[in-house]
């Protein structure tokens, strides 16, 4: 029995992925309106311009952390944690379901 071709396996292990994310869709969707939404808080509270706080969202919630634009009071660095959590859940999530296409994609080229 000859393995699967390459071109074949990506195709069905990208399906797989797209399938996964449709399905997960309103809950990866909902976690980055509220980082992006607490991160348009903090940036208010902390007198940043839109972008800035949108950027500080997005390389807050990735566990980047630059640490270029740092928040300065107590509420808006705990609402950075919420943010910093809240990443962690979403590359988790996202890492699942790119585990799961992959699995899904093996078990079925196995029963071609």
């Amino acid at each position: 029995m000859s393995p699967p071709a390459p071109k074949s396996v990506r195709r069905r292990f990208l399906a797989a992925l797209a399938r996964g994310l449709y399905i997960t869709w309103p809950v990866l969707s909902g976690i980055l309106v509220i980082e992006v939404a607490l991160g348009l808080l903090i940036g208010f509270v902390e007198g940043w311009s839109v972008g800035e706080a949108v950027y500080f969202s997005f390389v807050t919630g990735l566990t980047i952390g630059y640490g270029d634009i740092v928040p300065r009071q107590t509420l808006t660095r705990a609402l950075a944690v919420v943010i910093g959590f809240g990443g962690i859940l979403l590359t988790g999530l996202v890492a699942g379901i790119a585990v799961n296409a992959m699995r899904a994609t093996l078990a079925d080229g196995a029963g071609r």
